[in-house]
């Protein structure tokens, strides 16, 4: 234990940087969306020195202390970031973008994985001041899932999925329950259930095709997300274009949904439960689901990711009142959650902006930008193979809201407004849809 405790204030150390977890900050002061946020911290340059001169980041997820967080690019790479003590704070002003990219400071930790990477998580109690909490899970194409130390960077734990051959096969889609005592996986047509403390080859195989039932089949099962109540729901979408829920205890199907243009790439369920949100892959619309009716979509929010069959992940703010997403256009738009409509906007990057995340307790959040690009093969110089990228392309950017004064925070919270209660008006959303 002593070791991990030396190998732990490395890591906060390193590049200068006094950690800070967002845990101690427990009065949540609502942010505000009708002014748009100031950029604290910028981070390009050290994606861009990588052999692939097609490197561009995928997506990034604040671990569940906010600590840190993991932004995951096409290099198969995955860098680890901790967050300043002063949460980025600079008074207001922003930071610019010079001409000359600098970043604002190096990543802690960059985890190298043998082939693209397809999804990861964090370990949903991860805090900093517990070394043995400190992980992460990834699953990548040929490989088996792997438990990541955050802090060393060494692999903890290995868990095998093997097919009908008896060959390693890989899961498209990871994720906790809700206990972290299990890693939820999903293959083709089958979902697998790993015990966390028994590492291996041992697991629960579980097929989403029901006989006599309506089911998912024949299709990749690409993300997964429980419900953060306890209700022991479990949401899986698949590139079938459907979403099936499912009981986490034993996987029974309950219904599944259909009305994505593409194949689902990103499900959350809203704060108390009660609703789900999906988005799929060339889909230009994010869909609201009442998990009490389920029959039919309540509203729909827009974002442009009709051209691009990248993943766009989108996120719900604390409070559960607001969403934001990016798109294509490198724009990051909010949700007002409870009439569907849309409140705010500002330019995030100059490419397609493929992850928002909101911080878990600060009034942060963090962008993720950039898309495959091709080079023009030139003539004269055959080994000039490099794109030339703006500041604000294939970047990381950390970005602070302005908050609400102490007295109108108060108010909202004696109204309701600031707690995870999300009692939408059905009527009024249909109207807005």
């Amino acid at each position: 234990m002593g070791e991990e405790g030396e190998t732990i204030a490395t890591a906060e150390e390193n590049n200068g940087l006094i950690v800070d977890s967002g845990e101690t900050n427990s009065t949540w002061r609502a942010m505000r969306f009708d002014v748009s946020p100031y950029r604290t911290h910028h981070f390009s340059k050290q994606f861009r020195a990588s052999r692939n001169p097609n490197n561009f980041l995928k997506g990034l997820k604040w671990s569940p202390d906010g600590s840190c967080f993991l932004a995951s690019s096409e290099d198969n790479t995955l860098s680890l970031f901790y967050l300043p003590q002063d949460g980025g704070d600079s008074n207001g002003y922003g930071v610019t973008i010079p001409e000359e990219v600098v970043d604002s400071y190096g990543a802690s930790l960059v985890v190298n994985e043998g082939e693209s990477v397809y999804d990861f998580c964090w370990y949903p109690y991860m805090s900093v001041s517990d070394p043995l909490t400190c992980v992460f899970a990834t699953t990548t194409r040929d490989h088996p899932i792997h438990l990541w130390d955050s802090s060393s960077g060494e692999l903890r734990c290995t868990y095998r999925a093997y097919d009908a051959m008896d060959e390693i096969t890989a899961a498209f889609s990871i994720g906790f329950n809700p206990g972290g005592n299990k890693i939820y996986a999903g293959y083709n047509s089958s979902i697998r259930v790993f015990d966390l403390h028994r590492p291996g080859r041992d697991f629960g195989q579980y097929s989403t095709l029901q006989k006599n039932k309506e089911g998912q089949a024949g299709c990749m099962l690409s993300t997964l997300a429980f419900s953060p109540t306890n209700s022991g729901m479990l949401a899986v979408g698949s590139y079938g274009q459907s979403t099936g829920i499912y009981r986490e205890d034993n996987m029974e199907l309950l219904y599944v949904l259909h009305g994505q243009e593409g194949g689902v790439t990103h499900v959350q369920f809203s704060k108390d439960g009660n609703y789900l949100y999906t988005g799929g892959r060339k889909d230009p619309y994010i869909l609201c689901w009442d998990m009490r009716k389920s029959v039919e979509i309540v509203y729909k929010l827009y974002r442009a990711t009709e051209n691009t069959n990248q993943r766009v992940f989108f996120d719900i703010d604390p409070c559960g009142r607001h969403l934001g997403t990016g798109g294509q256009d490198g724009l990051v738009h909010m949700y007002d959650l409870q009439t569907g409509n849309w409140v705010s906007g500002y330019q995030a990057a100059s490419d397609t902006v493929n992850a928002f995340s909101f911080h878990p307790y600060l009034p942060m959040a963090a962008t993720s930008s950039g898309h495959r690009r091709f080079a023009i093969p030139d003539d004269e110089d055959e080994d000039k193979n490099n794109v030339e990228l703006k500041g604000d392309e294939n970047c990381v950017s950390l970005w602070s809201f302005y908050v609400t004064s102490e007295e109108n925070t108060s108010d909202e919270h004696n109204n309701g407004l600031a707690s995870n209660s999300h009692n939408l008006n059905v009527t009024g959303e249909e109207e807005n849809a």
